[in-house]
This record gives C-alpha cells, structure tokens and sequence, in this order.
C-alpha cells in the first residue's frame, strides 16, 4: 500500500492564503482611498446622508466638511493599508466599526450596516494574514 504525503507548496505565489491576504490587502487599499476621494465629489452617493443626525450635531460645520475629514482618514487609512497592512487592517475595522455605530442608528440604513460588518470581518482577517506573513517574511 502506497500512502502519499502532501505536496508542500514551494511558490510563494501559489500558496493560496498568501494569495487571499494580497487580495485583501489590494482591496482594503483602494477603496477606502476611492470612498474617501468620493467623499469630496459625492459621485457616488450623497454622502452627508449616511451622517446621523446626532453625529452631526456634535461635529463642528456642516455634514459636508464631516464628510471631508472622513474622506482624509480613509485616504489615510488606505495607504496605511498598502505600507502596513499588520497596523492598516485593524485601523480599517476600528473606522468601520465606528461607520457601523453611525448607520445604526439611522433607520433604513441597517443593510449597510450589515454590509459593512461583513468588510470588518474582511479587514480583520487581513489584519490576521498581515501578522502571519510579516513574521514569514522577516
């Protein structure tokens, strides 16, 4: 009787984990940075729509210019993404946990909410990959 044993993988490239953590890592670089450039042109959406009302009374100005300090820390957090993912994942999941607390207590907004728990779990386990391969890496 013959057992095999299985076959490591020798190309980094085609570990597929690896491979989930750089498309996770693509993906949690370039939205954020395009939600957050969108947030000075509202092509996409309305964006002071999805401020709630009582966040808006606690921030100084407009919902607008709330939007535009949002739009920086997403831009920010997208390149944070890109040179530290280890750091980028857990910022990512920190900011949308804060943007899930926000929709929640919009009603009609709890699809989103739900929608953006999902990417959480994405940004935390590119947190998790990121932690994995930097200790492989170095």
């Amino acid at each position: 009787m013959t057992t095999s044993t299985p076959t490591p993988v020798t190309h980094r490239h085609a570990d597929p984990a690896r491979q989930a953590f750089w498309i996770l890592r693509t993906g949690f670089t370039v939205a954020p940075i395009l939600f957050g450039l969108d947030k000075f042109t509202n092509l996409l959406v309305d964006w002071p729509t999805y401020l709630a009302p009582w966040i808006d009374d606690i921030v100084p100005g407009s919902a607008q210019a709330a939007m535009y300090a949002v739009g920086v820390i997403e831009i920010v957090a997208g390149i944070v993404v890109a040179i530290a993912p280890r750091f980028g994942g857990w910022l990512v999941a920190g900011w949308l946990a804060g943007i899930i607390v926000n929709l929640l207590t919009i009603p009609g907004y709890y699809d989103i909410a739900l929608r953006d728990f999902g990417l959480l779990l994405g940004a935390v386990a590119l947190a998790r990959l990121a932690q994995h391969y930097h200790r492989e890496d170095h």
